[in-house]
């Protein structure tokens, strides 16, 4: 289940609750009028199932409460209620499969930033495994994949190519070329530094490293396991399994790719820096692949899903039954005049008829 925070402009409130109320899968729901102070406005509570959750989302936006007032979501762990378990129910499809496009973009987008932060985790993650590649130490090298934060620019330019978002695949583009190139030039200085300090010498690059030698030498299964990577990873961030990313991040050589080019760099090994470099592409682009194709899919998927069985969105006739599905993309129509609720609502705005025992706030 996903729990949503609403804060709705005062005129706006009878329409926001008809369209939670219409919505199937949403339950809980709550109305606190005038308690908002900014923006101004009433907070709207309620859960929605989580394959329900995309589409009252973007119905949300259409409305345009992310401008006027806000949109809140966060996921729920534990729910113990009946409701809860029929609105699930009702809801089609299962939870697992429903991509929220908004978070979504959301984490991508915050995971493709050029920052400090991600510069810092990428350049210790690349000098950890140019100390793994130098040792011939496949537990630094495996270490190194963990540390790497290099899958969230990727996922976003996925995320982007599928949502057609110029400006996100441009910032994940920056922040993924922009952060591996700071990062080897670190690492090629790391490499220096620790040469002058005699604990690198030319000798261990050139060795055979039987450990890790598959680095710089690529061939069709480099991008047969980037590809499987990208499906996994993009899963995960999909059905909100972050845990699985371990696993992705550990089975692609990304970060030792790049930091055995540096490493051979620095010993002027061009043999050795182009063959760790079209590993690194190769694992780059199997990636992004993947996770466009894998997003493509599900997209497509869970689309013929809500065709199939007829629903986006069912509204209630006042107290009446449901009506027909709603065709995507629709406004959802008034039943007369929502019954009492829009009563409520109309009184409440309006100074001359208090509604409750207690004045309501000043909107003047």
């Amino acid at each position: 289940m996903l729990h949503l925070r609403l804060i709705v402009p005062a005129d706006r409130t009878d329409e926001v609750v008809h369209l939670l109320e219409s919505t199937v899968g949403t339950t809980h729901l709550v109305v606190m009028s005038g308690v908002a102070r900014n923006p101004t406005g009433d907070v709207v509570l309620c859960d929605v199932a989580r394959e329900a959750g995309d589409e009252l989302i973007s119905a949300l936006r259409r409305l345009g409460i992310d401008k006027s007032g806000s949109i809140t979501v966060e996921n729920m762990d534990l729910t113990l209620s009946a409701h809860a378990d029929k609105a699930e129910e009702e809801a089609p499809g299962e939870g697992a499969d429903a991509v929220l496009w908004e978070e979504l973009t959301e984490a991508t987008h915050e995971e493709s930033t050029f920052s400090v932060t991600y510069v810092a985790f990428l350049a210790v993650a690349t000098m950890l495994a140019a100390c793994g590649v130098m040792l011939d130490n496949a537990i630094l090298i495996v270490g190194a994949m963990a540390v790497g934060p290099e899958f969230g620019p990727l996922a976003g330019i996925s995320t982007a190519l599928v949502q057609r978002a110029p400006r996100l695949v441009w910032r994940s583009l920056v922040a993924l070329i922009g952060g591996f190139a700071v990062a080897m030039i670190l690492t090629a200085g790391f490499a220096w530094l620790m040469d002058a300090f005699g604990l690198f010498n030319r000798s261990m690059i050139e060795a055979a490293r039987p450990n890790t030698a598959f680095i710089w030498k690529p061939d069709a299964m480099s991008f047969v396991v980037a590809f499987l990577a990208g499906i996994a990873g993009t899963l995960s961030l999909t059905s909100a399994k972050s845990g699985a990313l371990i696993g992705v991040a550990i089975s692609v050589t990304t970060v030792p790719a790049a930091a055995n080019a540096a490493v051979a760099f620095s010993y002027s090994d061009y043999s050795q820096m182009s063959g760790s470099t079209a590993q690194l592409l190769a694992n780059l682009g199997g990636i992004v692949v993947a996770g466009t194709l894998t997003l493509l899919v599900q997209k497509a998927l869970w689309g013929a899903h809500r065709r199939r069985t007829g629903y986006v969105r069912r509204i209630a006739s006042g107290a009446a039954d449901t009506t027909g599905p709603v065709r995507s993309g629709e406004r959802p129509r008034r039943a007369g005049t929502c019954g009492a609720r829009t009563g409520r609502l109309r009184a409440r705005s309006s100074p001359a008829q208090p509604t409750t025992g207690r004045p309501g706030p000043d909107r003047s």
